[in-house]
């Protein structure tokens, strides 16, 4: 007996020393491990992204799946599932090939003025601060600093190197026209084809492991987390995108009709911005009226923001709430904290995705304290009937 707790006693020990070593070596090589995860997941990238794709089109090939199931022709029936998928990748292809010939020209376009007129913003912006009137506002916020500060700016060397339209379109072809890229882009598109097809067998050889590994108490409480997750943020992703789209196409034709110049951009700009909530919107409408300012004047960007501000507020009141429903119900201040604390540590994808994280880490909270306040309350009873 004393042989073997002395046994049990050094195993101990031994194992704690091989478990500190570890946690040495882990430390003393941190740099090198960080490096070789970082170059595995560059391996696994069209991987990781060909699962988020399937992921982003897993509804639409669902939904279309069971259209032609409920068709007449026994062909299509029988041939759902691929049919589903066909349609679906030709369905963005036709996007695609839309987007490519006739948005991007006008959006080059107009992109390419911009570059080449903020040089003329620049002067006219310094001019009229160095104009600003006695007492004014620029005067209070120390518009002197500000002045110069934009003096010591070579704005054109800046707009030469990094917003120049040449430059940016010389990168992008350098980009798409490098095998690597080409490569990643197949194996994305064929990993997410095969996700689609295959997906009922992968979805139970997942959950057959979750069986065979947990307990039935545990396992249901995963599926039903991954079931709350998923709904979360496909609902949250898609509704998001879908309603940014609707507000910069709205704003882009309500600028076009005021003959406001770079329209198109300044709608897109606004509808993208409109993806991060609160904050978002707030930045956009007040960047794209800074240039409505210089390029139509105080008039037009002065309706400009009394007509974004209304189509906001209508956005955020009937069209947003309609799209996305009440599947998050959340407070403003856990919105606000969410985005914020998103932004802090994750940047832009950060802000548009800390939300649905503190939504999902809302339910895990409060389920937890339903449970513990469950299992209070059945110990009170159980004492009560004991007594």
């Amino acid at each position: 007996m004393k042989n073997e707790k002395d046994w049990k006693k050094w195993l101990f020990w031994f194992s704690f020393a091989i478990a500190a070593i570890a946690v040495y070596k882990l430390l003393d090589n941190f740099t090198d491990i960080v490096n070789t995860i970082g170059n595995f997941l560059q391996v696994l990238k069209p991987f990781i992204l060909g699962v988020i794709l399937a992921y982003l089109l897993y509804i639409p090939c669902k939904k279309l799946e069971n259209t032609y199931n409920s068709s007449k022709l026994k062909f299509l029936r029988k041939r759902r599932r691929g049919l589903s998928v066909l349609t679906v990748y030709l369905i963005v292809l036709i996007v695609i090939f839309i987007i490519m010939n006739f948005v991007i020209p006008s959006i080059s376009k107009s992109v390419t003025d911009l570059a080449n007129n903020i040089p003329n913003y620049y002067t006219r912006a310094i001019a009229f601060l160095e104009d600003a009137p006695e007492g004014s506002i620029f005067n209070k916020v120390n518009s002197t600093d500000l002045v110069q500060d934009l003096k010591n700016l070579d704005i054109a060397e800046i707009v030469k190197n990094l917003i120049s339209f040449e430059s940016i379109n010389s990168y992008i072809k350098g980009i798409l026209g490098a095998t690597g890229a080409i490569f990643d882009a197949f194996v994305t598109i064929v990993i997410s084809i095969y996700l689609l097809l295959e997906r009922k067998d992968i979805k139970s050889f997942l959950k057959n492991i979750c069986k065979a590994v947990l307990n039935d108490k545990t396992y249901n409480k995963v599926r039903n987390y991954y079931l709350k997750t998923n709904s979360i943020f496909y609902n949250y992703v898609s509704s998001q995108i879908i309603d940014a789209l609707l507000v910069g196409v709205i704003v882009a034709i309500i600028m076009s009709i005021m003959k406001i110049r770079y329209g198109v951009v300044l709608g897109l700009m606004v509808g993208i911005f409109n993806l991060i909530p609160y904050f978002g919107a707030i930045f956009g409408v007040s960047l794209a009226v800074i240039i409505t300012i210089f390029t139509g004047g105080f008039a037009k960007a002065l309706w400009l923001a009394i007509i974004t501000i209304i189509v906001q507020q209508i956005d955020a009141n009937v069209i947003n709430p309609r799209i996305l429903g009440n599947s998050l119900s959340l407070s403003p201040i856990l919105v606000i904290f969410g985005v914020t604390l998103g932004g802090a540590y994750f940047g832009i994808l950060g802000m548009f995705l800390g939300v649905p994280v503190i939504a999902l880490l809302k339910i895990i909270v409060l389920d937890r304290i339903n449970e513990i306040n469950l299992e209070k309350d059945n110990n009170k009873k159980k004492k009560l009937n004991e007594n």
